[in-house]
């Protein structure tokens, strides 16, 4: 059996604009209606799973799709750090954000390390695997990130270096406890096989 996951981020909204670390921020104007003009150019799928955060729920909501929301698909938890921007986390505390972009082991905003990001999706995914049709996830980039560290089995260290464009999805396929991933198409027309 082959499985298949689709993963979707989500529109544009102003705390991704601001490079602001995420804020429970809705999309904004420009990106809802990016995501309403992309509604039916996804294949179909025989499930939808969503990211809790507002950015992905509403994006999902304006591709036209009813998905059920799972904790583990969760952007990656930054403590102290949410709200504020990384221009201002950096003023602040350079050493500490120094230590988390060199280190996916650390978190010295007090939340979740990337490393930790990882294995919670490495397990997410795992799920996956075993369910019989394809799947559609829509999800912060940073769990895309965290799906193509796992898919291809990189050293945690590759996680930065992954860029996630909003509205693009991101193709699992994987059989024989393998996955083959296909990076960031945008949701286009196209999209239907």
């Amino acid at each position: 059996m082959t499985s298949r996951v689709l993963l979707v981020s989500p529109a544009i909204g102003a705390s991704l604009r601001q490079a602001r670390f995420d804020d429970g921020g809705s999309l904004d104007a420009g990106g809802a209606a990016r995501a309403r003009a992309a509604a039916g150019n996804l294949p179909a799928v025989a499930r939808v799973f969503v990211s809790p955060g507002a950015r992905c729920r509403e994006t999902a909501a304006a591709l036209g799709l009813e998905g059920v929301p799972v904790a583990e698909l969760a952007g990656l938890h930054v403590g102290r750090w949410t709200g504020r921007t990384l221009e201002e986390v950096g003023a602040a505390e350079p050493e500490a954000v120094g230590r988390w972009l060199a280190d996916p082991g650390c978190a010295p905003h007090g939340g979740e390390s990337v490393r930790e990001l990882c294995a919670r999706v490495a397990g997410r995914l795992e799920g996956m695997r075993r369910l019989e049709g394809r799947t559609l996830a829509v999800v912060e980039p940073e769990v895309v990130r965290a799906a193509a560290v796992t898919a291809l089995d990189l050293p945690d260290t590759a996680f930065w270096r992954l860029d996630v464009p909003p509205l693009t999805v991101t193709e699992l396929s994987g059989r024989a406890g393998r996955w083959n991933l296909r990076l960031g198409r945008p949701i286009a027309a196209s999209d239907d096989a």
